[in-house]
């Protein structure tokens, strides 16, 4: 009889406060086994309802190779099925019989089911005789590799018939003789593209490099792209320093073993650079569907990927806590503001994004001193500004969000965390410029994604014009336009990294001199940009204000609402702004 699964309380609680145990993430990984189960009745019963569905593709011979290889080696079996790569498969083909998804030929996505018994024979050492689905020349067996088949690659899909016996796979080819194999310990050859591995030590599980598995993305299938010499040297490099520089962290938040990486996918544009919505630097992602999978685009540094793990391997933790919990109820009304995000967010990805950088900031707080961050104070500085933009969301979702008895529970422990780090002393002037940052994203991203009500702008001008007090105004609506979509946040990178001096071949910009702390000619440089005709540059107009308040400190409270400002100095030219800065905060010289 199986069991329901019940979470002890501590394991939980480790895991609610942003870090985990072995024992811990190995519950987690128990849950993802039980749901690819459910997963996998859920595609049987299709199965079962339309054989149709898989074509040629024999539904009654699959099965009983898959049962016998789970009696024969149930551990390695169950390893087979708890890959990211039988995850994303599994997913994306009832997405597709749900018909919330496109892909191939439905019995090739659904065939998939046949290469996943297979190598679960070849994992266990049993027989089989199977048709598999072939793109082209490309078979693929999950987590294990590629199988390439001669002749003429036209990218058409196929049943190939192929037999495993005692770790052996023949592939009966259309052209030319059979091609036999064996897939677990077959070096590469010229029929045959091995799973690329990083080593993370003795005795210990390697991470796979999968640039091949046509389910590695986060959507539909994708073509195999196999990394060239020198770009799986740089590969190998990355991980071995990242790997290294995460064995010194420990269970608590930030803290992530190498080891419990299941995959690692080399992200690269299909369709261009261009086309994306960010930059392709520092590009990451993950998906619910395949815990401890992460697709990464190639960083700079062992340092960069060290804490896009820990940022990606949060996701996974919080993807398997929510199939155990539900943790708040949300319309996904993309209304909030997230400190590394350029747009709204809904609540939901409030949340992840929360449980993220609740990794990331404790990744930066065990770097502090270390040598591999260098000289510039970047490892403090990130942990200052991080937990204070941490903590304003976590506010946020304890104010804004329906959450559940778990999701109060997880946001409690995560607050808690946070709280802590708080009270832990960073250098005064590190943890000014921290500040300033976090206050310099916000108001740039209210101003650029926010507006004041059309009935609010115009009675704010009106008592502006009339002499009248300032009056309260409603919510901010989430409004298009032209500063919309993503943009770079230069002036943090001006904060993290303070100028000294400028160089002699040019004047300093507004930012430099704001950020070298001289408001009154940041101020004067800002005003300059904004002048002329056309929409109010966003970044030139929180820059003014935050040159402006630094200028007059009872003024501040203009950013917490600063598009009710943009309202106004819309309305009149910069020379005015500063007597409508005072009135509109309520100050002395506004009175």
């Amino acid at each position: 009889m199986y069991e329901p699964i019940r979470m002890p309380g501590p394991l939980f609680d480790e895991i609610a406060a942003g870090g985990g145990s072995p024992e811990a993430v190995a519950f987690l990984v128990r849950g993802e086994r039980t749901r690819r189960l459910l997963l996998l009745r859920e595609l049987l019963d299709f199965l079962d309802t339309d054989p149709g569905i898989l074509g040629a593709l024999e539904a009654r011979a699959i099965w009983p190779v898959l049962e016998g290889a789970a009696v024969r080696a149930p551990e390695a079996v169950d390893a087979l099925l708890l890959t990211p790569q039988v995850g994303s498969w599994l997913a994306h083909t009832l997405r597709r019989l749900h018909g919330t998804a496109s892909g191939p030929p439905l019995w090739a996505d659904a065939g998939q089911i046949a290469a996943v018994a297979a190598a679960a024979a070849l994992h266990a050492g049993t027989d089989a005789e199977l048709l598999l689905p072939a793109r082209g020349t490309a078979v693929s067996l999950p987590a294990l590799g590629m199988v390439r088949l001669p002749g003429r690659d036209d990218g058409a899909f196929r049943a190939v018939p192929v037999s495993v016996s005692r770790g052996v796979l023949t592939v009966r080819a259309a052209h030319g003789p059979d091609i036999v194999l064996r897939p677990l310990t077959d070096p590469e050859s010229a029929h045959w593209l091995p799973v690329h591995r990083l080593d993370t030590g003795r005795g210990v599980r390697a991470v796979q490099l999968d640039d091949l598995d046509p389910y590695r993305d986060l959507d539909e299938p994708i073509a195999p792209g196999r990394l060239d010499p020198a770009e799986l040297r740089s590969w190998h490099t990355l991980f071995r320093d990242a790997a290294a520089i995460l064995r010194r962290g420990g269970s608590g938040p930030g803290g992530l073993r190498p080891e419990e990486i299941g995959r690692i996918v080399p992200w690269h544009a299909k369709d261009g650079a261009t086309a994306l919505p960010v930059p392709a630097e520092g590009l990451s992602a993950s998906t619910g569907d395949a815990f401890a999978s992460m697709v990464i685009a190639r960083p700079r540094d062992g340092l960069a990927l060290a804490e896009t793990l820990v940022h990606e391997f949060q996701h996974s933790k919080l993807g398997a806590l929510l199939h155990l919990f539900p943790l708040l109820d949300d319309d996904r009304s993309e209304l909030h503001y997230a400190p590394w995000r350029a747009d709204p967010r809904h609540l939901p990805g409030l949340l992840h994004g929360a449980y993220a950088f609740v990794g990331v900031t404790g990744f930066w707080r065990q770097r502090i001193g270390a040598t591999e961050t260098g000289p510039d104070g970047k490892a403090p500085f990130l942990f200052a500004m991080r937990r204070l933009q941490t903590r304003m969301v976590l506010r946020t979702l304890a104010t804004r969000a329906t959450l559940t008895g778990p999701g109060l529970r997880l946001v409690t422990r995560l607050s808690e965390t946070v709280d802590a780090w708080l009270r832990e002393p960073v250098e005064p002037a590190t943890a000014d410029r921290a500040r300033a940052a976090a206050v310099s994203h916000r108001v740039e991203w209210r101003l650029r994604n926010l507006r004041c009500g059309e009935d609010d702008r115009d009675t704010l001008v009106k008592a502006l014009r009339s002499g009248a007090a300032p009056v309260h105004s409603g919510e901010a609506r989430v409004a298009p336009g032209p500063g919309r979509g993503y943009w770079q946040d230069d002036r943090t990178r001006l904060f993290q990294q303070p100028i000294r001096e400028f160089t002699a071949d040019r004047a300093p910009t507004a930012d430099e001199l704001l950020v070298t702390g001289d408001p009154g000619a940041a101020r004067t440089a800002y005003a300059a940009q904004l002048r002329g005709p056309g929409p109010l540059d966003p970044h030139a107009l929180s820059g003014w204000l935050l040159a402006h308040t630094a200028l007059h400190p009872s003024d501040r409270r203009l950013l917490a609402r600063p598009e009710r400002f943009a309202a106004l100095a819309e309305a009149c030219p910069p020379e005015h702004w500063t007597r409508t800065a005072h009135w509109l905060a309520g100050g002395p010289a506004g009175r």
